[in-house]
């Protein structure tokens, strides 16, 4: 539900660019799309810990196809969890004492 789109490949493409620019490289997410402004861009969607979970077991699945050293899988692991727990914004579920 996520991604309306029957094709992902332009959600593909996005999230390439968006990762590559995070991690230091070309800035073509932003000279095509602007600020990334995930929140924003995210927003229209509801985010809640179904959608989150989806989520991070698809990124766990590209990390473990990728096989990287452990401090890359680390790395990788903590951005996923953090940015899929920054975009959720289906705050009423949130368990309590969680930020």
């Amino acid at each position: 539900p996520l991604y309306p789109e029957a094709d992902l490949a332009p959600a593909r493409r996005r999230l390439t660019m968006f990762l590559a620019q995070y991690w230091g490289g070309p800035t073509t997410f932003s000279d095509e799309r602007g600020h990334p402004a995930l929140r924003m861009r995210h927003s229209p969607y509801r985010i809640g810990p179904t959608e989150r979970d989806h989520w991070l077991a698809a990124m766990q699945g590209a990390i473990d196809e990728l096989d990287p050293t452990d401090e890359i899988r680390r790395m990788l692991t903590e951005y996923f969890v953090m940015a899929a727990e920054h975009l959720r914004n289906d705050q009423a579920l949130r368990i309590i004492g969680s930020s």
